[in-house]
């Protein structure tokens, strides 16, 4: 057994969550492929074929599992999640109630339960941070502060500002108040968490990485702003670029980003970026690339701090030796990313993709 296979076979046993989009599982006594996290028995070694997309195992003849369905995104938004999405952005100036849900044969504690799962917070909590979106987005458009009250659901003053200035930090008489949109991007390797303006990205981050709230707690003292459930351009198009990258057809990211960071960062990050899809480099040549040949150790740092996941793609930085270190999302994620550009490079299409281009200015 291959250390890979037994690594793959390790998080089957332990349905690890973290492996999920990783490898999927051919069982050769019944025909099926499934997800390192399928809820059936897990099968026994030597009947198990390991894979690291599911097109290679439909190649080799296996079926898709009924029960995890493998090709269905690595936790995707449930269809009573997608299902409330969607109805909040067809009125989002609504004030859902328990009652509303009800008249969908939804139960609250479920849509409260699921939705607290997906975005960290209630179905109330996300319709309520989006009918402040569209407060904020008119009071800084210079309507009147009771225009905005009004079309957001409140027919209490008292009650808007308070919730107003809980989302916001600033009372609603203040045009100076700015929030971030957050969506949560479905990808082959488990949601993601973007964040962005109506101009620039400020943030691309795996959904379950260790110290996310804290890294979003940075980005809102950083920026002075709220961050809260929505889509604005940048994240449409970022959206669309992912899809081509896990498709294999294009490595180019021409999102705009924020350049809100230090010269070194910046610089390291650039470099990071002129890495060919398929290559590697050591922070070595990333500090002798950023001007520093001398500050290793600052430019392992700087790729650490890196806001951008897979889009600045830190994920091809290595040690001197060829081995990989570590990578916020995981080194399973990591390995997958490498294998994943390799793979693409030799057919064709992502070695054929010009290098991105520079990151556009942000505030």
């Amino acid at each position: 057994m291959s250390p890979q296979d037994r690594r793959f076979y390790a998080a089957l046993s332990q349905r690890n969550p973290a492996y999920d989009g990783v490898f999927y599982v051919g069982v050769r006594t019944t025909g099926v492929f499934c997800r390192p996290t399928c809820p059936a028995r897990p099968p026994k070694r030597e009947h198990c074929e390991f894979f690291t997309d599911p097109q290679a195992a439909l190649r080799a003849r296996y079926r898709p599992c009924r029960r995890c369905r493998p090709l269905a995104p690595p936790a995707a938004a449930p269809a009573l999640v997608r299902r409330l999405v969607e109805a909040v952005e067809r009125e989002p100036e609504r004030r859902w109630r328990e009652s509303d849900l009800a008249a969908l044969s939804i139960h609250a504690s479920t849509a409260r339960r699921q939705f607290r799962r997906r975005f960290g917070m209630t179905f109330v909590q996300y319709a309520r941070a989006r009918r402040m979106e569209g407060a904020l987005k008119a009071i800084r458009a210079g309507g009147r502060v009771i225009a905005a009250q009004l079309e957001a659901g409140y027919e209490s003053g008292s009650g808007f500002r308070e919730a107003f200035a809980r989302l916001l930090g600033s009372p609603p008489a203040k045009r100076t108040a700015r929030a971030l949109a957050a969506a949560w991007l479905d990808t082959p390797l488990g949601p993601m968490v973007a964040v962005a303006d109506d101009s620039v990205l400020h943030f691309l981050e795996f959904a379950d990485r260790r110290g996310l709230d804290q890294q979003l707690a940075r980005l809102r003292r950083r920026t002075g702003a709220a961050i809260l459930p929505g889509r604005t351009p940048p994240i449409v198009q970022l959206e669309a670029e992912l899809s081509r990258y896990f498709a294999g057809q294009e490595a180019t990211f021409r999102t705009p980003r924020s350049r809100l960071a230090t010269p070194f960062q910046l610089a390291v990050w650039d470099a990071l970026c002129a890495i060919p899809a398929g290559q590697t480099r050591s922070y070595g040549a990333l500090a002798a690339a950023a001007g520093k040949p001398s500050a290793v150790r600052a430019a392992g740092t700087a790729n650490g701090a890196n806001p951008f996941a897979i889009i600045v793609p830190c994920h091809r930085a290595i040690g001197a030796d060829g081995s990989l270190t570590g990578y916020g999302g995981g080194l399973h994620r990591k390995r997958w990313l490498l294998e994943h550009e390799r793979r693409w490079a030799k057919q064709g299409p992502l070695a054929d993709a010009p290098e991105p281009p520079r990151a556009a200015a942000g505030r």
